[in-house]
């Protein structure tokens, strides 16, 4: 006995070696194993010919959607007025079988692990780093943006929420223990999140690639089917972007019934929000539309999450000495303010519409923005590099836009660069809106209470952070606010007492760029999509509550509660609440005498 206990003691440290190889061994062969299982699938989707270099389509005499005699959508480049075809709309009867085929889909892929799940989407995510140029270019040619546009509004923002969901969705879909209490302390108490079946999104224009994927991403990891239905505006990458994650579902086995995009003119998406076969509704676009999508939607009691857009403030603070702050810091927060501004031509529902700055920093930035705005240039980033700004989607809005910035001017404030639309040299057929800048903006004046859409910056003076902080507030919209100021500033105070749904202290959108939750409140609409809270909206969160004991306390009726009522069951039923809830140990003794009193 004592040579083996000698034995041991001498040969510790191999058995401790030989341990700890074991563990890594089988570490390294479980992170392998499960690695080799949701490896990214490679496959390939066939690309439309107009994404061939030098694509030279018939430029439309009056580009419009509409063909005069046709029901079809007609697809054009805003920046050039190029056709790029026609699109048959879907009818109710096609949203019928799209929805009946995702059904019947969805019914296998709810059965589907976390893991079957990211490997599709690291396989989707594969594909897009792969072909980032294919589809910004494509994004582009239905958009009108630039390819820098793209490859930060469009590629990196997909890029974000494939990876969070891959590297965190299973976490916020974990079942969720929940606390319990004195009178059910035999209780286990939990929430898991199941999937509702076939979800909607009626997603915008202004990011035809993001708007669409998003939504997909986040139904088919809670293990819903989709029904996409994209904007008229953008109907023709729609289909190609689609064909990318049907692909995605094919290479990996499944079904690709899950996803459906849909495009259709308004009389027919009626008969989508309405529809009982669907379980829930993401709605991205104007407020007057969501009126009319609430009450499609209310037919079926279908829930609702609504996205509506913004009059975004950046809120650009002054140090509480009065002094100014570092010239370096003020540069930062002027780039920042140009790219918020003017990032896809301002059709950008978190980008900067108003600038609220306070003495100080509104002078720096009345010397600088002027000449900087005055210099972006307009085109068809596609066919030069030499484009700041790209094309609005349509001109639908130009009137609207020049009269608005007249009555500003007229009202005070002071036009510094821009205020009308531009006859592109090269491309009369397109849809460009002149990079604008307006200074001495009042919260009075219909520009800085009503949305634009557009390359326009509102300069707004405030001679306090809680003026500012009215300025902000001063309008029907609550989507994001940027706040920039010196650490001495009382940034968090203003941040707490802007009524928006997100805040980005000293930066400009970083809570998109997090999967935070998104959305706003006010006229900017209400839910959340993105982040954990987007993924459980997915979901039924099903409430189960379970004998923490199967073979032990169990839940019985007490003789003096039973039926039929004896006359003690008044008193002893206080007792009962008085010991589980009294705020005292006395009244929890009480309340406990009461009970056996009436026993």
């Amino acid at each position: 006995m004592e040579e083996a206990l000698d034995w041991v003691s001498e040969n510790q440290g191999i058995a401790a070696l030989t341990w700890v190889a074991l563990v890594f061994a089988t570490a390294v062969f479980w992170f392998t194993t499960k690695g080799d299982s949701e490896a990214a699938v490679d496959f390939e989707v066939p690309l439309p010919k107009q994404l061939e270099d030098g694509w030279q389509g018939e430029v439309l005499r009056e580009p419009s959607l509409k063909i005069s005699g046709s029901s079809a959508v007609q697809c054009y480049c805003p920046a050039t007025g190029q056709l790029l075809g026609v699109i048959n709309p879907s009818t109710p009867d096609g949203i019928d079988r799209s929805i009946a085929r995702a059904q019947e889909a969805q019914h296998t892929w709810a059965l589907t692990t976390f893991s079957q799940r990211r490997k599709v989407l690291k396989t989707l995510l594969k594909y897009v780093l792969t072909h980032q140029d294919e589809i910004a270019t494509a994004a582009c040619l239905d958009s009108g943006k630039t390819r820098v546009d793209a490859l930060f509004g469009e590629l990196l923002v997909t890029a974000e929420k494939l990876k969070w969901t891959i590297d965190h969705g299973e976490k916020a879909l974990k079942p969720s223990s929940r606390p319990t209490n004195l009178l059910m302390m035999y209780k286990s108490n939990s929430v898991v999140y199941e999937p509702l079946g076939v979800v909607a999104a009626c997603v915008s224009w202004n990011y035809p690639f993001h708007n669409l994927i998003g939504p997909i991403i986040s139904a088919l990891f809670t293990g819903n089917a989709i029904i996409v239905k994209g904007s008229e505006q953008s109907a023709w990458c729609s289909v190609f972007f689609a064909d990318i994650v049907k692909q995605a579902l094919v290479a990996c086995g499944h079904s690709a019934e899950l996803v459906h995009a849909v495009t259709c003119w308004p009389t027919t998406a009626e008969h989508l929000t309405s529809h009982p076969g669907i379980s829930h509704l993401t709605f991205i676009g104007s407020k007057p539309v969501a009126h009319h999508v609430c009450t499609s939607a209310a037919k079926s009691l279908t829930p609702v999450v609504v996205e509506l857009g913004g009059k975004d403030a950046a809120i650009i603070l002054d140090a509480p000495n009065g002094k100014s702050m570092a010239r370096s810091e003020l540069q930062r927060i002027e780039s920042i303010i140009m790219r918020g501004v003017f990032q896809s031509a301002g059709q950008n529902c978190i980008g900067i519409e108003r600038v609220v700055a306070m003495p100080l920093a509104y002078e720096y930035l009345l010397s600088v923005l002027p000449s900087r705005i005055r210099s972006l240039r307009l085109g068809n980033a596609l066919a030069s590099s030499d484009v700041d700004v790209g094309a609005q989607v349509s001109p639908a809005n130009f009137g609207k836009l020049e009269s608005l910035i007249a009555e500003a001017v007229a009202q005070g404030a002071t036009l510094l660069a821009g205020g009308k639309r531009h006859i592109h040299p090269e491309y009369p057929q397109g849809h460009y809106f002149t990079p604008t800048l307006l200074a001495n903006v009042t919260t009075d004046m219909r520009i800085a209470q009503e949305e634009c859409f557009a390359p326009i910056c509102l300069l707004m003076p405030a001679s306090s952070p809680s003026d500012a902080t009215t300025i902000t507030n001063s309008t029907i919209y609550g989507l994001g606010c940027s706040i920039f100021g010196p650490a001495s500033s009382p940034l968090q105070q203003v941040a707490a007492a802007v009524k928006t749904g997100m805040v980005a202290i000293n930066d400009f959108a970083a809570y998109y760029a997090v999967q935070l939750p998104f959305g706003g409140v006010g006229g900017s609409g209400y839910g959340r999509f993105a982040g954990e809270e987007g993924l459980r909206g997915l979901c039924n969160a099903k409430s189960i509550c379970v004998d923490r004991w199967p073979w032990g306390v169990k839940t019985a009726i007490p003789k003096g509660l039973d039926y039929p009522m004896r006359e003690t069951a008044w008193e002893m039923g206080k007792g009962v609440v008085e010991l589980g809830y009294g705020e005292t140990a006395w009244r929890k003794v009480r309340g406990l005498k009461r009970m056996i009193g009436g026993m």
